[in-house]
């Protein structure tokens, strides 16, 4: 198979029925696919699990694939299912997609960080770095769940906020909030190691508008 041909030719080969066109979207996908299921469940045997699902899923259901989003797009949202159904069994909650009422700490009241300092880069940007991509893996999986996942998928993975609250059964809204509240955590847990130490500011109270 032509490595060279796009993900789009590829997708449309194989819903033809030539299987080398979908050896060829497996691998160039199979390693991004672990490493969000990685970064989602947490452990390897996890991870392992939820990428052999997640590539089965794909074969099974890529003629109902529309075309809308990249396949790449397509199959993080895969693999995100089959990541929160792990969590979800692990924890004995009902596999469902995670969808949770708004709580009433999200009513938009922003928690203030205990360390505040200018970044050398944004957190987006730090993500990027193959140097500190161990760093950052360490502080988002401190970061609690709905948080992390939010985080994960809208600026790693780069999926817009719609697609991200329809991947996690969220309001647009919800992402919006959780994914501030994720910056915040993350760049508070983060400024210790990538901050410039000589503009460390104290933590003052927000005012209230």
């Amino acid at each position: 198979m032509d490595a060279m041909l796009t993900d789009h030719e590829l997708v449309r080969r194989a819903k033809a029925g030539a299987l080398a066109a979908f050896e060829e979207l497996v691998n160039r996908h199979e390693r991004h696919v672990f490493t969000l299921a990685r970064r989602i469940t947490g452990n390897d045997h996890d991870a392992e699990d939820v990428t052999q699902q997640t590539l089965l899923d794909a074969l099974e259901h890529l003629g109902d694939f529309r075309e809308e989003a990249s396949f790449s797009t397509w199959v993080m949202r895969i693999t995100t299912f089959a990541a929160l159904k792990i969590l979800r069994k692990r924890r004995g909650l009902p596999t469902v997609s995670l969808d949770e009422a708004t709580s009433p700490d999200e009513e938009g009241a922003i928690p203030h960080p205990e360390f505040i300092a200018d970044w050398r880069e944004s957190p987006e940007r730090l993500v990027e770095r193959n140097e500190t991509r161990r760093l950052i893996d360490d502080a988002l999986a401190q970061l609690d769940e709905k948080h992390r996942l939010v985080f994960l998928l809208r600026d790693v993975e780069g999926l817009s906020v719609r697609e991200t609250a329809d991947a996690l059964g969220l309001s647009e809204a919800n992402v919006k909030v959780r994914l501030l509240r994720a910056r915040l955590q993350l760049r508070e847990q983060l400024t210790q190691l990538f901050g410039d130490e000589q503009r460390r500011l104290a933590p003052h109270a927000h005012e209230d508008n």
